[in-house]
């Protein structure tokens, strides 16, 4: 599972984000709305954690950019103003539930838990053409056949899936898969992909990785398989 965290306190940024991964989550945070904003319409996320008091685009414009963009993931409010006319101005801006700093872990991860549980088979796995990929294990199956991704081939092959026939560019997929300040270069995406295409034919998967020049890459099927 994959959790964006948009909150401009950077220090409770980072808390979160270590307690989350702690618990067996792929965490990224930002730390201004115009940036969470961005991150969240590449639409690769399980779950944002949004706060609602930050400077320039605040937490309710976010929630609202969000939904205007028809992005469906589940968005945990964070923030200290806890009046019933604030609740609601972040239930109507598009936020699925709210939750009053300062908050208990516990309380923290029950709600997390609660809104990815409500996504139900949605986030168990990705499937396309013969192909599926069970985001809990890492591994990529067509019929009997399987094959297990190390982290780095999971996160590119799942980007793939969910943009399927739709170009993501290597610069995209660099910045959401390597980091935006990573020091990752094109080629690493382009050897990730050799070895993806490697493993799809290993399992006789009828879904191509296809590369389009200045584009970068997208998903197709191959009828004839």
């Amino acid at each position: 599972m994959k959790i964006l965290i948009i909150e401009d306190e950077v220090l409770l940024a980072n808390s979160l984000k270590t307690l989350l991964e702690s618990k067996g989550f792929q965490v990224e945070a930002v730390y201004d709305g115009e940036s969470g904003a961005e991150y969240a319409l590449l639409g690769v996320y399980d779950l944002l954690i949004l706060d609602v008091m930050m400077p320039g685009m605040d937490g309710y414009q976010v929630a609202r950019k969000v939904r205007a963009s028809r992005c469906a993931t589940p968005i945990l409010m964070l923030t200290a103003r806890s009046n019933l006319e604030d609740r609601i101005q972040g239930l109507n801006a598009g936020a699925d539930y709210y939750l009053t700093k300062p908050f208990d872990s516990r309380e923290l991860l029950a709600c997390i838990n609660a809104l990815l549980r409500r996504q139900g088979n949605q986030v168990d796995e990705l499937a396309f053409g013969n192909t599926v990929l069970d985001l809990a294990s890492g591994t990529l199956a067509c019929g009997e056949k399987s094959v297990r991704l190390s982290s780095r081939e999971f996160d590119v092959m799942r980007l793939l899936l969910q943009y399927r026939e739709k170009n993501l560019s290597k610069e995209v997929i660099l910045a959401r898969v390597w980091g935006y300040d990573s020091n990752a270069v094109e080629n690493h995406v382009e050897v990730y992909v050799g070895f993806l295409r490697k493993k799809l034919n290993s399992i006789g998967s009828n879904i191509r990785i296809e590369a389009m020049r200045r584009l970068g890459y997208h998903l197709e099927v191959d009828t004839k398989c």
